[in-house]
């Protein structure tokens, strides 16, 4: 079975003559290997007809073989720069238009494909490249299920030494060792641990601030298992709760909820924004929404579809995305709550497991 069908006829369907991957998740869906993006140009291209061919550094050449690529490979040396190859290919295979990841291709190697093809169009596909991983596989489900279930494991296992006095980024060290005890490959993304006025931003870094009894810990992380990222938040306080913490943690808990209620296939990401928003907005603390609900979630931590008011694009069983309402007030504290789900012809299962109820630590 040719195992490139699926981008051959996304060519043939968008009109264009092939479609190119750079390195990054399709990438790897794709080829089954995976490569880092860095200063050397790594393209591959598939015809709508045809054998593919490929250019990389020459220095990937050993690790490339285990792709078992089928088709021409040009490769080029520091020492003799990289355009000859795009030459190469174009020589190879004259290329008139070509379907590329908007997102990912970056423009020295889109401007080296224009030196090599005079007059080529480059039109950006990354909508309906990254579309083919939109539907999980059950294997897919698999991966990202396994990806869950360590980082579970390595947030009760850092929750349980959890005190007051120790540092943000000491806890997030623990954190980073236990998701490789459990057995991940690497991390989705740094994680965020983020206590007191911190947890009220929605991407903060941790640093040196003690937490201090009654803060909110919050933490936004995920392991990477298999090629799939896992991405879960749970806000848990530190020795006892403030009434307003416990106020707004049940607010947006109530929101979370909500999410996995109304949540089915047939369902747009619009209508899923809008009813977990809706609770938000119907509390006392409407003032410190500062996000929509989530994001799709697979190979890569942010993907389609993104559930926020304004998109109307309906969900398909096998989608996975994040629900994961918040609230933050500046200055304060935030609280998100979020899971990873997945859609189903009659609702939606909740890929994340770990509890939900209010936590005290330390």
């Amino acid at each position: 079975m040719d195992r490139f069908f699926e981008y051959r006829a996304l060519a043939r369907q968008m009109g264009v003559q092939a479609v190119g991957l750079v390195p990054g998740p399709n990438f790897t869906r794709a080829l089954g290997v995976s490569f880092h993006t860095n200063e050397r140009p790594f393209l591959v291209v598939i015809p709508a007809e045809g054998a593919p061919a490929a250019i990389m550094p020459n220095l990937e050449l050993g690790s490339w073989s285990d792709a078992g690529f089928e088709g021409e490979t040009f490769d080029w040396r520091d020492q003799d720069g990289y355009q000859r190859a795009f030459d190469t290919l174009a020589a190879h295979l004259p290329l008139t238009s070509l379907a590329v990841e908007g997102q990912a291709m970056r423009v020295f190697v889109a401007e080296a494909l224009r030196r090599a093809n005079p007059g080529i169009a480059l039109r950006d596909g990354e909508r309906e490249i990254s579309g083919l991983r939109l539907i999980k596989t059950p294997a897919d489900i698999a991966a990202l299920t396994r990806a869950i279930r360590i980082s579970e494991a390595a947030l009760e296992d850092v929750l349980s030494t959890v005190a007051a006095g120790q540092t943000e980024k000491q806890i997030e060290a623990r954190l980073i060792q236990a998701l490789f005890a459990h057995g991940a490959d690497d991390m989705s993304f740094g994680p965020i641990v983020a206590a007191g006025a911190n947890s009220a931003k929605p991407h903060a870094h941790a640093g040196d601030y003690a937490v201090q009894p009654g803060d909110a810990l919050l933490f936004d992380f995920g392991a990477r298992k298999d090629g799939f990222a896992a991405d879960i938040t749970r806000t848990v306080f530190v020795g006892h709760v403030p009434e307003e913490g416990r106020a707004v943690y049940d607010t947006v808990l109530a929101a979370n909820l909500k999410g996995h209620e109304v949540t089915r296939a047939g369902v747009s990401a619009h209508e899923i924004d809008d009813a977990v928003t809706g609770v938000l907005e119907a509390s006392p603390f409407a003032d410190r929404i500062r996000t929509k609900t989530g994001h799709g979630l697979g190979r890569d931590v942010h993907e389609a579809p993104y559930i926020m008011r304004g998109n109307h694009e309906v969900l398909e069983a096998g989608t996975v995305f994040t629900n994961e309402p918040g609230l933050y007030q500046l200055g304060g504290f935030g609280v998100r709550i979020e899971d990873d789900v997945l859609v189903t012809d009659t609702g939606c299962r909740s890929l994340t497991t770990f509890p939900k109820d209010l936590r005290v630590v330390g």
